[in-house]
């Protein structure tokens, strides 16, 4: 071979042979000959710090210089302020929080905005979070006609017992999650700031923030808060567009990411064995995978790894072979076999061998796979468990009795192996009634409580949701004459406290959970936690307002004025539950219907009453007039201004009225009477003595 033609076949030889794949760090992120960094943030395109090196002007980066000179990405022409950008869909901003300090004169900086016009709030990576002592704070977010409205409460009378690490609603307050795909969201405060020890100071701050980047500390609520922005995660997508046109801005072994949004648009991401910048050319690029960072287990097989484009291949050492096994490799088994003279085994002792190896191959096959079928089994119970526990408002009930919000001494989450021996392992005996979907039996604790225990028929999970329902069917066909009962006694109760009860008490809290029902039905009036004595020589309290949403007095909210007409405008919201059986709040349908008594009095001013209450109790004879008299008392109770309201005596009395002209049954309406049924009400609450059950649980809530 001559000189020359050795030269060739050399450089024919090295321009083939496979080059190392670069180091993810040596990646490029910027288009070429454009910055990548604006002060210590990354600038990966398709955002850009100038048009020609953005992909378009939804993605332009200014890099402004800050007061202290050093350079600040901000979005756009806009005053965000960027902390990080992901290749992934991300970006990290700094947003202004809103505060409130009552010092005289000082600026009121109650509420702060965000207008995004390319790029979407995340849903699942912030959380909404309002610190002060006397603070409700709200978010309000919307995009496309698609609305929402949520908001907390925090509270607090004293500096000891404000735990730290903790937004319970004592000091701090929070909501995780946004609600909806938003690109708009408005955060404001309203707060009545009281000294109480004259440690706390009067400030409030309401914000939206990125998960894991907020702690509370008490030690906000002692010194004003310095901090004026906080990080908020937002979403960026390939506005406008559709994977179907995904071609021009995916580069080489990518793949197209469909963003599900209100206005669509999608992301570019890199296949599987490969990655860098999916939206800058060339593309994403092969992982070396056999390169010394732990990427492969050919090591742990006895093999050798092979990079190949999007993967890797491992080729047993020498001197090893395939274990058949598909799980690596292993040395050659030698066997040595003998008979009794000391001679080699015949071909016959050898297939024996052969027959008892794949017999005991199959009965450890056959052991492996009837372990595992049984491990699917239980696993698949656990979940199926799991999932039951949520569907039935478990975790909520759970998270209750641990935060206070269920008394802990009279509510128990009971294990099925606690009911199963209650109930004698459902003993047909047992049997108490039955239902569409369930049975229900009567059962014995071991401290020798009686409980009720409704067990499913089927255990189907397309009846899942029948049952879980079943409760509401049931409800639904409450008659009339009951439900006026259980109003009618309610209002007793409420009237004696204000009129009779010295000195009077406002209840604070009215609401359909608070109405325990024993098994006869009777209404009995519960949680007196939030409940206020009022002096003889004043009518009303100035108090920070306490109660929940969709029952609290408008009035009360404004002018932090509590009277009596509090407690008469929420037992005006729990009389319209009873006509409608609907919740006083939904965010389940339209927006104009999601405050029930808002929309109530909307249809009753149309003449629409009928369009609202509920259609079994219309199917009653003879009511009609009774559902307009109590829908426009119920109306009384629910005016805005306090003065215009009936007083719970008035109400109490109507209701009893409406109750002996329909010739039913009813109790003693003297004071002594309810007096009594206030003083039970308080053994009531406890399961020792009555098995009872929240009015809502009555309408499947």
């Amino acid at each position: 071979m001559s000189f020359l033609a050795a030269v060739l076949v050399l450089s024919a030889v090295i321009s083939f042979a496979p080059t190392a794949a670069p180091s993810k760090s040596n990646y490029p992120i910027a288009k070429p000959n454009c910055d990548d960094h604006c002060g210590n943030v990354s600038i990966p395109f398709p955002f850009g710090l100038t048009p020609d090196c953005s992909l378009n002007s939804d993605f332009f980066i200014n890099c402004a210089t800050s007061i202290d000179g050093s350079p600040t990405p901000l979005l756009g022409h806009g005053n965000l302020r960027v902390r990080r950008i992901s290749i992934e869909g991300q970006l990290i901003v700094m947003k202004h929080i809103a505060k409130y300090c009552d010092e005289g004169n000082s600026p009121q900086d109650k509420s702060s905005w965000i207008r995004l016009s390319k790029q979407y709030v995340n849903q699942t990576a912030n959380k909404f979070i309002a610190v002060g002592c006397s603070t409700t704070a709200t978010v309000l977010g919307e995009d496309n006609g698609r609305s929402y409205q949520i908001g907390c409460i925090a509270t607090c009378n004293r500096f000891q017992g404000v735990p730290n690490g903790t937004c319970s609603g004592i000091g701090c307050c929070q909501m995780n999650d946004i609600p909806i795909v938003t690109r708009n969201l408005n955060f404001k405060l309203e707060t009545k700031a009281t000294k109480t020890d004259g440690i706390i100071t009067d400030c409030s701050y309401a914000f939206v923030v990125k998960k894991d980047e907020f702690h509370f500390s008490s030690d906000m609520l002692t010194q004003q808060w310095e901090v004026q922005r906080m990080p908020m995660v937002i979403d960026w997508v390939i506005f406008n567009d559709t994977c179907s046109n995904s071609g021009r801005t995916c580069q080489g072994n990518t793949t197209c990411v469909p963003f599900e949004g209100p206005d669509g648009g999608y992301r570019c991401a890199c296949e599987k064995g490969y990655e860098g910048n999916p939206y800058l050319h060339p593309g994403c690029l092969d992982i070396d995978e056999c390169a010394d960072d732990g990427q492969n287990d050919c090591s742990s097989k006895n093999a050798t790894c092979f990079n190949t484009l999007g993967g890797y291949n491992c080729t047993c050492k020498a001197g090893y072979i395939d274990d058949a096994k598909g799980g690596g490799c292993q040395l050659p088994i030698k066997y040595e076999c003998k008979d009794n003279n000391g001679k080699g085994c015949h071909s016959s002792n050898r297939v024996n061998f052969v027959a008892m190896g794949v017999a005991l191959g199959m009965i450890v096959l056959l052991i492996t796979v009837f372990s595992l079928y049984w491990e699917h089994r239980r696993r698949k119970s656990v979940q199926m468990k799991e999932k039951f526990f949520r569907e039935n408002g478990g975790l909520i009930l759970q998270q209750r009795i641990v935060q206070g919000g269920a008394s802990s001494s009279t509510t128990r989450i009971f294990t099925a192996q606690e009911l199963e021996k209650a109930t004698n392992n459902y003993d047909q005996t047992k049997i108490i009634g039955q239902g569409g979907f369930g049975i229900v039996y009567k059962g014995h604790l071991l401290d020798g409580q009686v409980v009720a225990v409704k067990r499913s028929k089927i255990m189907d999970t397309t009846q899942v949701e029948q049952f879980i329902n079943e409760n509401k069917d049931k409800a639904s066909v409450l008659p009339w004459s009951t439900r006026l009962r259980i109003a009618t006694e309610t209002a007793e109760v409420l009237s004696y406290l204000h009129s009779a009860a010295s000195p009077p008490i406002i209840h604070r809290d009215v609401k359909s959970v608070n109405i325990l029902l024993d098994n006869d039905y009777t209404a009995k009036v519960s949680d007196f936690g939030a409940s206020r004595l009022v002096p003889q020589d004043k009518t009303q309290l100035t108090t920070m307002v306490q109660g929940t949403f969709g029952y609290l007095d408008p009035e009360y909210m404004q002018t932090h004025h509590l009277t009596e007409k509090s407690d008469v405008y929420s037992f005006g919201v729990v009389l319209v539950e009873l006509l409608t059986s609907k919740r006083a709040i939904s965010f389940d349908g339209p927006e104009l219907e999601r405050n029930l008594s808002q929309h109530f009095l909307s249809l009753l001013k149309e003449n629409k009453l009928f369009k609202i209450l509920d259609g079994n109790i219309l199917c009653q004879e003879n009511i009609t007039e009774e559902l307009q008299e109590v829908a426009l008392l119920a109306k009384r109770c629910l005016y805005f201004k306090g003065d215009d309201r009936p007083k719970m005596k008035e109400v109490a009395m109507e209701l009893g009225g409406l109750r002996r002209a329909t010739k039913h049954s009813w109790a003693n309406n003297s004071e002594t009477s309810i007096e009594s049924q206030a003083l039970v009400m308080k053994q009531s609450i406890s399961l020792k003595d009555h098995l009872e059950l929240p009015l809502s649980s009555r309408y499947g809530r």
